[in-house]
Protein backbone atom coordinates (compact mmCIF):
# COMPACT_ATOMS: atom_id res chain seq x y z
CA UNK A 1 0.00 0.00 0.00
CA UNK A 2 1.59 3.49 -1.20
CA UNK A 3 2.24 5.79 1.74
CA UNK A 4 0.99 8.98 1.59
CA UNK A 5 3.41 11.72 1.16
CA UNK A 6 4.69 12.98 4.79
CA UNK A 7 4.16 16.70 3.43
CA UNK A 8 5.48 19.61 2.25
CA UNK A 9 9.29 19.87 2.00
CA UNK A 10 11.40 22.97 3.49
CA UNK A 11 14.10 25.06 1.97
CA UNK A 12 17.20 25.90 3.84
CA UNK A 13 15.60 29.39 4.11
CA UNK A 14 12.84 28.00 6.08
CA UNK A 15 15.41 25.85 8.70
CA UNK A 16 17.09 29.45 9.21
CA UNK A 17 13.90 31.12 9.70
CA UNK A 18 12.98 28.73 12.58
CA UNK A 19 17.02 28.38 14.18
CA UNK A 20 16.38 33.01 14.19
CA UNK A 21 12.99 32.14 16.04
CA UNK A 22 15.36 29.47 18.52
CA UNK A 23 17.78 31.80 18.81
CA UNK A 24 14.84 34.63 19.81
CA UNK A 25 13.01 32.00 22.36
CA UNK A 26 16.67 31.76 23.84
CA UNK A 27 17.31 35.32 24.50
CA UNK A 28 13.43 36.01 26.07
CA UNK A 29 14.66 33.01 28.30
CA UNK A 30 12.32 30.68 27.29
CA UNK A 31 14.78 28.13 26.48
CA UNK A 32 18.11 26.78 28.17
CA UNK A 33 21.30 26.92 25.77
CA UNK A 34 21.18 22.76 26.19
CA UNK A 35 17.53 23.18 24.81
CA UNK A 36 18.43 25.36 22.22
CA UNK A 37 21.12 23.32 20.86
CA UNK A 38 18.86 20.01 20.72
CA UNK A 39 16.52 21.83 19.25
CA UNK A 40 18.40 23.11 16.63
CA UNK A 41 19.70 20.19 15.71
CA UNK A 42 16.22 19.26 14.97
CA UNK A 43 15.61 22.22 12.97
CA UNK A 44 18.69 21.63 10.80
CA UNK A 45 18.15 17.58 10.30
CA UNK A 46 14.78 18.61 9.20
CA UNK A 47 13.35 17.34 5.65
CA UNK A 48 9.44 18.37 6.32
CA UNK A 49 7.47 21.08 7.75
CA UNK A 50 6.07 18.72 10.19
CA UNK A 51 9.76 17.64 11.50
CA UNK A 52 9.46 21.61 12.71
CA UNK A 53 6.60 21.31 14.59
CA UNK A 54 8.18 19.66 17.66
CA UNK A 55 10.61 22.01 18.87
CA UNK A 56 8.16 24.39 18.83
CA UNK A 57 5.51 22.94 20.34
CA UNK A 58 5.83 24.64 23.47
CA UNK A 59 6.49 27.98 22.11
CA UNK A 60 4.64 31.10 21.36
CA UNK A 61 3.81 32.48 17.31
CA UNK A 62 2.49 31.20 14.27
CA UNK A 63 4.03 28.47 12.54
CA UNK A 64 7.39 28.57 11.60
CA UNK A 65 6.97 27.61 7.70
CA UNK A 66 4.90 30.27 6.17
CA UNK A 67 2.36 29.49 3.17
CA UNK A 68 4.26 29.80 0.18
CA UNK A 69 4.66 34.01 -0.67
CA UNK A 70 2.46 34.98 -3.77
CA UNK A 71 3.96 36.08 -6.72
CA UNK A 72 5.55 39.40 -6.87
CA UNK A 73 3.38 42.37 -7.90
CA UNK A 74 5.20 44.42 -10.72
CA UNK A 75 5.67 48.06 -9.36
CA UNK A 76 2.88 50.13 -11.23
CA UNK A 77 5.11 52.98 -13.37
CA UNK A 78 4.95 56.53 -12.11
CA UNK A 79 2.68 58.52 -14.46
CA UNK A 80 4.73 60.64 -16.66
CA UNK A 81 3.67 64.14 -16.00
CA UNK A 82 2.16 66.36 -18.64
CA UNK A 83 4.69 68.83 -19.90
CA UNK A 84 3.81 72.29 -20.88
CA UNK A 85 6.11 74.83 -21.94
CA UNK A 86 6.69 78.39 -23.56
CA UNK A 87 9.30 81.16 -23.95
CA UNK A 88 7.86 84.56 -24.20
CA UNK A 89 4.32 83.19 -26.00
CA UNK A 90 1.01 82.71 -24.20
CA UNK A 91 -0.25 78.98 -24.06
CA UNK A 92 -3.79 78.23 -22.78
CA UNK A 93 -5.68 75.08 -21.93
CA UNK A 94 -9.12 75.62 -21.90
CA UNK A 95 -12.46 73.93 -22.47
CA UNK A 96 -12.98 70.38 -22.72
CA UNK A 97 -9.76 68.47 -21.87
CA UNK A 98 -8.03 65.37 -20.08
CA UNK A 99 -6.66 66.79 -16.76
CA UNK A 100 -3.88 64.21 -15.61
CA UNK A 101 -2.75 63.65 -12.00
CA UNK A 102 0.14 65.75 -12.58
CA UNK A 103 1.29 68.77 -14.75
CA UNK A 104 4.12 70.24 -15.18
CA UNK A 105 4.44 73.89 -16.29
CA UNK A 106 7.66 75.80 -17.72
CA UNK A 107 6.92 79.97 -19.15
CA UNK A 108 10.13 81.41 -19.73
CA UNK A 109 8.92 85.10 -20.10
CA UNK A 110 5.90 84.33 -21.47
CA UNK A 111 2.38 83.42 -20.08
CA UNK A 112 0.88 80.08 -19.23
CA UNK A 113 -3.19 79.64 -18.59
CA UNK A 114 -4.54 76.67 -17.33
CA UNK A 115 -8.46 76.42 -17.04
CA UNK A 116 -9.82 73.55 -15.12
CA UNK A 117 -13.39 75.50 -14.92
CA UNK A 118 -15.10 73.63 -17.85
CA UNK A 119 -13.31 70.14 -17.76
CA UNK A 120 -13.84 67.10 -15.30
CA UNK A 121 -11.18 66.67 -12.50
CA UNK A 122 -11.02 63.03 -12.20
CA UNK A 123 -8.24 62.96 -9.55
CA UNK A 124 -8.52 63.89 -5.80
CA UNK A 125 -5.63 65.41 -6.53
CA UNK A 126 -3.58 67.10 -9.26
CA UNK A 127 -0.02 68.27 -8.46
CA UNK A 128 0.94 71.01 -10.73
CA UNK A 129 4.84 71.73 -11.15
CA UNK A 130 5.87 75.19 -11.72
CA UNK A 131 8.70 76.99 -12.91
CA UNK A 132 8.57 80.45 -14.41
CA UNK A 133 11.55 83.07 -14.74
CA UNK A 134 9.36 86.57 -15.88
CA UNK A 135 6.69 84.64 -16.66
CA UNK A 136 2.90 84.66 -15.86
CA UNK A 137 1.27 80.69 -14.87
CA UNK A 138 -2.39 81.40 -13.77
CA UNK A 139 -4.75 78.66 -12.76
CA UNK A 140 -8.52 79.04 -13.17
CA UNK A 141 -10.04 76.55 -10.78
CA UNK A 142 -13.83 75.57 -10.56
CA UNK A 143 -15.52 77.04 -7.43
CA UNK A 144 -15.65 75.37 -4.34
CA UNK A 145 -11.91 73.47 -5.45
CA UNK A 146 -8.88 74.24 -2.90
CA UNK A 147 -4.87 74.39 -3.67
CA UNK A 148 -2.28 74.80 -1.51
CA UNK A 149 0.84 76.94 -2.83
CA UNK A 150 3.00 76.83 -0.15
CA UNK A 151 5.39 74.57 -1.84
CA UNK A 152 6.12 77.66 -4.51
CA UNK A 153 9.80 79.23 -3.60
CA UNK A 154 9.21 82.91 -5.19
CA UNK A 155 12.44 84.81 -5.89
CA UNK A 156 11.33 89.15 -5.99
CA UNK A 157 8.42 87.04 -7.64
CA UNK A 158 4.72 86.80 -6.41
CA UNK A 159 2.15 83.91 -5.41
CA UNK A 160 -1.38 84.88 -5.11
CA UNK A 161 -3.57 82.43 -4.29
CA UNK A 162 -7.75 83.23 -3.49
CA UNK A 163 -9.11 80.05 -2.73
CA UNK A 164 -9.23 77.83 -0.11
CA UNK A 165 -5.65 76.02 1.03
CA UNK A 166 -7.00 73.06 2.86
CA UNK A 167 -8.50 70.05 1.08
CA UNK A 168 -12.14 69.31 1.37
CA UNK A 169 -13.81 66.19 0.80
CA UNK A 170 -15.29 65.63 -2.97
CA UNK A 171 -13.34 68.95 -4.12
CA UNK A 172 -10.43 68.58 -6.59
CA UNK A 173 -7.63 69.83 -4.73
CA UNK A 174 -4.72 71.26 -6.47
CA UNK A 175 -0.92 70.95 -5.04
CA UNK A 176 0.94 73.98 -6.55
CA UNK A 177 5.25 73.57 -6.31
CA UNK A 178 8.19 75.04 -7.48
CA UNK A 179 9.80 77.99 -7.98
CA UNK A 180 9.21 81.23 -9.56
CA UNK A 181 12.19 84.17 -10.42
CA UNK A 182 10.80 87.50 -10.85
CA UNK A 183 7.34 85.72 -12.24
CA UNK A 184 4.25 85.81 -11.03
CA UNK A 185 1.60 82.72 -9.95
CA UNK A 186 -1.74 83.07 -9.99
CA UNK A 187 -4.61 80.45 -9.02
CA UNK A 188 -8.02 81.99 -8.61
CA UNK A 189 -11.73 81.09 -9.87
CA UNK A 190 -13.35 82.77 -12.72
CA UNK A 191 -14.32 86.31 -12.37
CA UNK A 192 -17.51 87.14 -12.96
CA UNK A 193 -18.85 90.54 -14.71
CA UNK A 194 -22.13 91.15 -16.82
CA UNK A 195 -22.85 87.61 -16.60
CA UNK A 196 -19.78 86.50 -18.10
CA UNK A 197 -16.62 84.51 -16.48
CA UNK A 198 -13.07 84.77 -17.29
Amino acid sequence: MTQPPPGIRISDADRERAAARLQQALAEGRITLDELEERLAVVYAARYAADLRAPFADLPGDDVVAAPAPAPVPPVPALEPLVLRTGAGTLRRGGAWMVPARIRVQAGMGTVILDFCDTPVPHPAVDIEVSTTMGTIRLLVPDGATADTDGVVSTWGTVRCSVTRSPMPGRPHFRVWGQTTMGTIVVRNRYRFAGHRF
